[in-house]
């Protein structure tokens, strides 16, 4: 029996650098970031990433007081995505519809706030929000999705740390060949620069970047680098079987044709090389392809003194060979979009199968001798003419990991 193909077919995002995937581009083959310094509560000023979409444009005042930032932002790119696939969602059957949003953490921003509302009143909890428990629960920024579109088939929010944008496409890939929904809507979605929590937690880690220019504070594999750029954002895709999309028209941005996930079982936050390895291999065999054939590897590289340098023995041991395989980051101009980030840099790589451009790893003024991968992309875009696979790493707290292969498009 042959196995169903699954397509991308619109795409929602946004991100410190655009909120498309047209203004994204553009900026990332610029070299241009747009990071800044934000003033966390008990902290100071911090580099941050910050979204500025509008969130009225989906959403009614009420909705956005009552809700959350990160439904708020799912919201924002669920109704992007769909609109960019051309679907008619009216006429649509929306018990068909699945939504997979893949986030790192969720509710920390609402109780961090709601402690210090009650802090002003001596701690009475009569002034503690009844919106609170529907704003935590796990299964919220999806279901505020649902409930904003009518969306009525199954929803999920998948936790899978900074793993999790790429998660949540997997599970809607999943779904789809187990034809438990004709139509998905998968990403991640994250609103970390609004918890100081998170903030403080990489600081007492000497995980949290400092530089007096945000804009140069997330340096992937630079040997002065020092540490995470926390930043929102989301991105979120339309996928489809293929005989589906085909059947009506749609346009299709790439084709999902490897993944894999797996667990390093070994430590709270220090990653395997090993084991990412292994994921990497894991998704190539599945795709069937060499590593050769890849065109281009998305690294996760959070801008961390010992993480960068592990992803990048990962990466040699697979792609040492490789002349033909270019590798980039995008987090040194967007931040770490933490349950984001695999669906956000997706984004800022998918374009590369119509314009043939590696767009660059900036920041980088002196390259640490443990990240000198081949064909490492700096500070400069390289054309190299045709791009058809495309790889995709993310990488996560307690050892998850993840990998995704993308295919341009041949009929």
């Amino acid at each position: 029996m042959e196995t169903e193909r699954i397509v991308i077919t619109g795409i929602g995002l946004t991100s410190p650098i655009g909120d498309s995937m047209a203004d994204m581009r553009k900026n990332l083959l610029a070299g241009k970031s747009n990071l800044e310094m934000i003033d966390m509560r008990y902290m100071g000023m911090v580099p941050a990433g910050v979204c500025h979409y509008d969130p009225l444009k989906y959403q009614k005042k009420k909705e956005v007081r009552i809700g959350t930032r990160a439904g708020s932002i799912a919201i924002f790119c669920a109704h992007e995505a769909i609109q960019n696939s051309g679907l008619d969602f009216e006429s649509y059957n929306k018990d068909r519809i699945g939504i997979y949003v893949g986030t790192t953490e969720h509710g920390n921003v609402e109780t961090e706030n709601e402690i210090y509302n009650i802090s002003k009143f001596d701690y009475d909890t009569k002034f503690w929000t009844h919106h609170h428990n529907p704003r935590t629960v796990a299964n919220n920024p999806a279901g505020e999705i649902t409930i904003n579109m009518g969306i009525t088939g199954p929803h999920y929010t998948i936790g899978a740390a900074c793993a999790a944008g790429n998660a949540g496409l997997i599970q809607a890939c999943q779904m789809l060949k187990l034809k438990e929904v004709d139509f998905a809507v998968a990403g991640g979605v994250s609103e970390s620069i609004h918890t100081f929590g998170i903030f403080a937690g990489f600081k007492s880690q000497g995980a949290l970047a400092s530089h007096e220019d945000p804009n140069k504070a997330s340096r992937p594999f630079d040997k002065d680098r020092n540490g995470i750029v926390v930043s929102e954002g989301g991105a979120l895709y339309t996928l489809e079987r293929l005989s589906d999309a085909q059947s009506r028209g749609a346009q299709i941005l790439g084709e999902i044709v490897g993944y894999a996930m797996n667990s390093d079982a070994m430590d709270y936050v220090l990653p395997n090389p090993i084991q990412q390895s292994a994921c990497i291999r894991m998704a190539l065999e599945r795709a069937g392809l060499n590593p050769g054939e890849i065109d281009i590897v998305n690294t996760h590289a959070t801008s961390t003194p010992q993480g960068d340098i592990q992803e990048c023995e990962a990466i040699r041991n697979i792609f040492s060979e490789s002349k033909s395989t270019y590798i980039n980051n995008t987090k040194s101009y967007i931040g770490h979009a933490m349950g984001a980030a695999g669906a956000l840099e997706l984004a800022g790589n998918l374009p590369a199968f119509e314009d043939g451009t590696v767009h660059p790893t900036i920041n980088i003024e002196n390259l640490d001798e443990m990240c000198a991968i081949p064909n490492l992309v700096i500070n400069e875009a390289k054309d190299i003419g045709s791009v058809d696979y495309i790889l995709n790493n993310s990488f996560g707290m307690l050892g998850i990991n993840s990998a995704l292969v993308l295919k341009k498009f041949h009929n």
